[in-house]
């Protein structure tokens, strides 16, 4: 049977598991910097706020996420799929009413906490721990299959909310989001309805990790390799979400219309999707510790770009490259804490690698807002993240090494 058969035969017979993945990771959207950021303008507008203040509230609103996230996420290692997705998503679609409803700026730092948390934190988590506790040797491909949520969502999202904008009232909008998510509970109830069963009635099907072990979060967070790898990672929501954050400023100071601007934005999501499925391939065959100092370059190169692109046409170059990185964030995440500490308890140490993941994306926004306001420039920031992007990759080089000679042998 050739590649192309056995790829065929493998989504056949995992088609539920792979979609539940997907709309999962489709939904998580909802709470994702770049669909909220598409609204900037008019929450800036409507509550009087400067960039600075407003990076500020999705600063705090969004650290005190990834501080829930620490405890919540180990939800996932108790909890049946099933079961924990509806309840979080039925805060998500709660949390896009409250947005559509509130005019309070006390409210609006509640809400802001409630779409980072339930949709970045927990919609996401479920989606990657699930996938990653269901697929072993396929993982890699697992996951990127059920990115394509997040790809189509990225691609189709901010691009279809700035054009609704000049139809009907943003708050509309938000409700509209709302409707959207409750409908999808029933279907994602019914994909699970042979759910695989999770860790917390299997053990047999747990996949150990270093020294043939399965390592508790306790255990994970005292090794050096968590707090080499995870900071580093974390560079990726952080920088990233600072782009996507400041997107209409970005815009301005360019002198582009901002709807200009957010049409090229497809372009990475493509390549993104791409990219996704190269890395899933890449991680089954390659391992995922001679990727992971590799896959955070190109958006070293993008940022470069973006800093001194003259013209839309250069920028949108810029986004092709992150798209290349994103398909390696989507996936070797995802299959690294995996690879190094089991699965046994993958729900809980992906939980506090997420938490830190929030935490970057919650300080990049805040930090670069506060810095525009003092006058330095987002070209220059762009330029200083650009060499952090480099630096991380470089400090990833020997811990790796160091670890995957721990890791168990193949029979």
């Amino acid at each position: 049977m050739n590649s192309y058969a056995l790829y065929l035969r493998f989504l056949r017979e995992n088609a539920p598991f792979l979609a539940v993945g997907a709309l999962l990771s489709f939904l998580s959207s909802f709470g994702q910097t770049f669909l909220i950021a598409a609204f900037a303008g008019e929450i800036r507008t409507e509550y009087g706020l400067s960039n600075g203040d407003w990076g500020l509230i999705y600063m705090a609103a969004t650290m005190v996420s990834a501080g829930v996230m620490v405890f919540a996420g180990g939800l996932t290692d108790r909890f049946r799929v099933r079961t924990l997705s509806v309840v979080v998503l039925g805060c998500l679609a709660l949390s896009c009413i409250a947005m559509a409803l509130n005019t309070h700026v006390i409210g609006l730092i509640i809400i802001i906490f409630c779409l980072r948390f339930f949709g970045q934190g927990m919609t996401s988590t479920i989606s990657i721990v699930s996938i990653s506790r269901w697929f072993i040797a396929t993982r890699g491909r697992a996951l990127a299959i059920s990115t394509l949520g997040f790809v189509t969502a990225e691609a189709a999202l901010p691009l279809s909310s700035v054009w609704l904008k000049s139809h009907l009232p943003w708050r509309m909008i938000w409700m509209g989001f709302a409707g959207f998510i409750l409908l999808m509970i029933p279907l994602l109830w019914h994909l699970l309805k042979l759910e695989r069963t999770p860790q917390a009635t299997a053990k047999t099907d747990n996949a150990a990790g270093m020294d043939g072990a399965h390592w508790t979060r306790a255990q994970a967070l005292r090794h050096p390799l968590f707090w080499t790898l995870a900071p580093v990672m974390a560079l990726f929501p952080m920088f990233a979400t600072t782009f996507w954050f400041h997107q209409v400023h970005f815009a301005e100071i360019k002198g582009w219309e901002h709807l200009s601007l957010v049409a090229v934005f497809p372009l990475g999501t493509f390549t993104f999707m791409g990219s996704t499925f190269l890395f899933g391939w890449a991680v089954d065959r390659f391992g995922v510790a001679k990727l992971l100092p590799l896959y955070l370059l190109p958006y070293s190169v993008a940022f470069i770009i973006h800093a001194y692109a003259p013209t839309i046409a250069w920028s949108a170059l810029g986004v092709i490259l992150m798209g290349l990185a994103g398909g390696g964030q989507a996936t070797l995440p995802g299959s690294v804490w995996s690879t190094y500490y089991g699965t046994a308890h993958i729900g809980s140490i992906k939980s506090a690698a997420v938490a830190l993941m929030v935490l970057g994306s919650a300080i990049g926004p805040g930090m670069s807002g506060w810095l525009i306001d003092a006058g330095v420039g987002f070209e220059t920031q762009l330029l200083i993240y650009s060499a952090t992007f480099v630096i991380g990759s470089i400090v990833m080089i020997p811990a790796l090494r160091a670890a995957t000679i721990r890791l168990p042998r193949a029979p």
